[in-house]
């Protein structure tokens, strides 16, 4: 169980790497990329995996910083659906879109460290 763990925790970092690897790449011209979308497509599914892991194994967790994570993690996600359909009508139209799902990205893992 701790191998299938790791591995959805690996899968999980790497969504956090495409949110903020994303919005660090087109920092000069931002804009939402696909990479962002797929990072928190993955960052929310790998999350709620890992919380029922979790769960299974009978851990001791803290459900309201998960909760946050969660909500959190759902707006990234939200912005990120509303930034690739707007870029795909307007290029270039999404530089506010895609600061804020970086900037909540950033928060997502300071929330996950200092929490």
């Amino acid at each position: 169980m701790d191998l299938v763990f790791n591995i959805v925790l690996i899968l999980h970092f790497i969504g956090l790497a495409g949110i903020i690897g994303g919005w660090l790449a087109t920092i000069k011209a931002p804009h939402v990329t696909k990479a962002i979308l797929h990072g928190a497509i993955l960052q929310v599914v790998t999350g709620l995996l890992l919380v029922g892991l979790r769960e299974m194994q009978d851990g001791d967790l803290n459900h309201v910083k998960i909760g946050i994570k969660l909500l959190v993690a759902i707006v990234i996600l939200v912005v990120a659906v509303v930034g690739v359909r707007k870029e795909a009508r307007a290029q270039g139209s999404t530089a506010t879109l895609a600061h804020v799902a970086g900037a909540l990205g950033i928060v997502n893992v300071a929330i996950a460290v200092l929490v």
